[in-house]
């Protein structure tokens, strides 16, 4: 007798394929209208710019661009994208008051090794009729993608998926730093890195600056790949990331790698130390 894989094991597994969570392998385009989709797009793009934007400094900036769009509906428009300017908060989502926030470590630190320092970050990324949210973990020191997630809400899971990959994939940091973002100091998260044996440090409320190299990421991502390709589906959003973030990794040299790509030096560095 011939056995068939059950069809939600088959879910399973192609999510496991791909970086992408159940909920984003389900993706529906969220229920935003198109001109409010548009809004978001040009939001998104002068929040690259100008992090310390609120929803009022938005709302002018919008306004001067010709756009007749008020102060609340920016703000609710800035919620939805887990945006907050870096002087009132940390910018992906509000912190959970119930939640313990764990000490910044980073101060003073000279960070010059592969797995010393791994970050964190979530990120908004539109689409032509919708849109997903994103979150990387980089080697704070090399500035290589250890792995990667897209989803259609901004819960946990997609977060410790992403955190168990590259715990998987690459072993443990001696530090995990992350914003104070609930994703980031849910038990359900911290309780990963806990058991791992890895030490956790958290920016300070409003510091942006902190983890200004994955800030640098989305950045490059977003003007490179994202605001290049209107997306229409997560499959086609997913193939888009992967083949950037492999470009990223493999190809593309940073002046402060001395030249290298992150793979390179990653890579080199790990050697080094094993050798040595």
């Amino acid at each position: 007798m011939i056995e068939t894989e059950h069809p939600s094991l088959s879910v399973v597994r192609q999510c496991e394929l791909v970086s992408i969570s159940r909920s984003g392998f389900y993706y529906q385009p969220v229920g935003e209208t198109a001109e409010n989709l548009s809004l978001m797009r040009l939001i998104d793009a002068q929040f690259l710019e100008t992090p310390w934007y609120g929803s009022r400094q938005m709302a002018r900036h919008l306004r001067r661009d010709g756009h007749e769009v008020g102060r609340k509906r920016v703000r609710r428009l800035m919620a939805v994208m887990g945006l907050a300017p870096i002087y009132q908060r940390p910018r992906t989502t509000v912190p959970n008051s119930e939640h313990r926030v764990w000490p910044y470590l980073l101060r003073g630190m000279v960070i010059d090794r592969p797995n010393q320092v791994w970050c964190t970050d979530i990120t908004y990324i539109p689409m032509r009729r919708g849109f997903l949210y994103l979150v990387a973990v980089m080697d704070w020191a090399t500035r290589r993608v250890l792995s990667w997630r897209a989803s259609n809400t901004m819960d946990v899971e997609f977060c410790v998926e992403a955190l168990e990959e590259a715990l998987a994939r690459f072993g443990r940091p001696e530090i995990f730093n992350t914003d104070q973002g609930s994703q980031f100091t849910s038990p359900r998260f911290t309780s990963v890195l806990q058991q791992a044996g890895v030490r956790i440090s958290m920016d300070g409320r409003g510091r942006w600056m902190d983890n200004v190299f994955i800030e640098r990421l989305w950045r490059s991502l977003k003007y490179e790949c994202v605001y290049l390709h209107a997306f229409e589906t997560g499959s086609e959003l997913r193939a888009g990331l992967a083949k950037w973030i492999g470009y990223y990794n493999t190809r593309r040299p940073h002046s402060t790698l001395a030249g290298r790509t992150p793979d390179e030096a990653y890579g080199a560095s790990v050697t080094e130390r094993l050798a040595a």
